[in-house]
């Protein structure tokens, strides 16, 4: 807590080192605070730590507040510091230290003489500032002191009014104060006298005119173009493309460009939207991500590596850049997956399947760049939600059963497609044997 009471009195040694010569200091005002004070909140925080009441979401609630009202008397002390007042009084059941709480609420009276350190001035309508302070109060018998400690923000209402929202954490200072947190909102106006600033009269020595011929600022015996109007930074030449290039040096006046390219822009060669500096393949058309070079096709299948799931093997863009599995392959494949068989409204692999599935196998053992993807499906006997859970065990099941002659899981998945997937007709006996079943569909990508 003392390095926070630290930091906010350098704030203020700061702020008021850099504030403007101009006068923005605040008028007494006078206002009316509606407030929040929370006990609860602040003994968590002093017990638990900030972000233990941060990650439980306490730290704005409501229901552990108690409403008061206060006034409260402003003036600025200077552009940046403000001396605030306040008197205010709210119906709690105050925490003594080492005394159980009464349960009945009564009245407490605060008052508090705070400074206020601004960002900004009161010249600017939004003006955040923490402010730090001494307060006392007094709750039945017993009198207390704390000490404020606070940020908020300052609306200024036609530099007349103002509107100010503040939350504080109030420090103990003597046995008997409780800490707690402190929210208010309120709103002040004006009541000193407006100050009225009398300008020194400055008087100027006569100075003979300078020519100016293009009368653009410059004097004719340091204007480089004496007949045309320029910029200062430019010894008074125009700029038309406004890219620091006086028309008398630039090779392109109305495209903004650069001096090692005589104001022209860097140049792009292959017209792909990548200047020669920071193409590799100026050349050549080609893309961002690949510093204007062209996407690579490593296999030369004109599948670009990016879309190309076997980039070192030719083939076709229809089987995503891998070489085509043969049709008598696919073709045995299919021939297995219709000779699979369970025990009715079961996953159980029936004993006959096993001569199919071991053809399976013996393909993908042969060609380790294989995957197979399989698929359950039902009829519509049944729930749908019954046919989902029975399609899925049975793809599983044949899962588990190549992957228990040696294959990789990782090459096989498995899903269940319930009776959403038909081929045929469900209303015939004939239609609904040929929606019993498993599909494998071989890849190797």
């Amino acid at each position: 807590m003392k390095k926070i009471i630290l930091s906010l009195f350098t704030i203020i040694l700061f702020v008021n080192a850099v504030a403007q010569k101009q006068d923005y200091r605040k008028r007494s005002a006078l206002g009316v605070n509606f407030f929040l004070n929370d006990f609860q909140t602040a003994a968590e925080i002093k017990n638990d730590g900030l972000g233990s009441v941060i990650r439980e979401k306490n730290l704005l609630r409501f229901k552990r507040m108690n409403p008061g009202l206060a006034i409260s008397y402003l003036k600025g002390l200077t552009n940046h510091v403000d001396f605030s007042g306040t008197l205010g009084g709210s119906f709690v059941d105050y925490p003594i230290p080492d005394l159980p709480l009464s349960a009945n609420k009564n009245f407490l009276l605060e008052a508090t003489a705070s400074v206020n350190v601004k960002l900004l001035s009161d010249n600017y309508w939004f003006v955040p500032f923490a402010d730090v302070g001494i307060g006392a109060s007094k709750y039945k018998s017993h009198y207390a002191a704390f000490m404020p400690v606070g940020v908020g923000v300052q609306i200024n209402l036609f530099q007349e009014a103002f509107i100010i929202i503040n939350s504080q954490y109030r420090i103990p200072v003597t046995d008997l104060a409780a800490s707690h947190l402190y929210h208010s909102i309120g709103i002040a106006g004006n009541i000193g006298k407006e100050r009225v600033t009398t300008p020194k009269e400055v008087i100027l020595p006569v100075v003979a005119p300078l020519q100016d011929r293009d009368t653009d600022g410059i004097v004719d015996s340091l204007d480089a173009c004496p007949d045309q109007a320029g910029s200062a930074s430019l010894n008074g030449c125009p700029d038309r493309d406004n890219d620091n290039i006086a028309d008398k040096d630039d090779s392109c006046p109305d495209v903004a460009g650069l001096a090692k390219y005589k104001g022209c822009p860097i140049p792009d060669t292959d017209n792909d939207g990548i200047n020669d500096e920071e193409d590799k393949c100026p050349a050549v058309a080609g893309v961002a991500r690949y510093q204007g070079c062209p996407i690579p096709d490593t296999d030369k299948d004109g599948v670009s590596d990016e879309e190309d799931k076997c980039p070192n093997e030719a083939g076709p863009a229809s089987n995503f850049g891998c070489p085509e599995i043969a049709a008598e392959v696919i073709d045995k494949v299919n021939l297995a997956a219709k000779n699979i068989f369970f025990a009715t409204g079961s996953s159980k692999l029936l004993a006959k399947s096993n001569s199919s599935l071991n053809n399976v196998v013996k393909i993908l053992q042969d060609n380790p760049s294989y995957k197979v993807d399989i698929e359950g499906h039902t009829d519509t006997t049944g729930t749908a939600e019954k046919n989902q859970l029975l399609s899925q065990d049975r793809a599983n099941a044949v899962k588990t059963y190549l992957i228990s002659k040696g294959i990789d899981e990782s090459r096989i998945s498995s899903e269940g497609f319930g009776s959403y997937r038909p081929i045929a007709t469900n209303k015939t006996a004939a239609g609904k044997a040929k929606n019993r079943r498993v599909e494998m569909k071989l890849r190797n990508y």
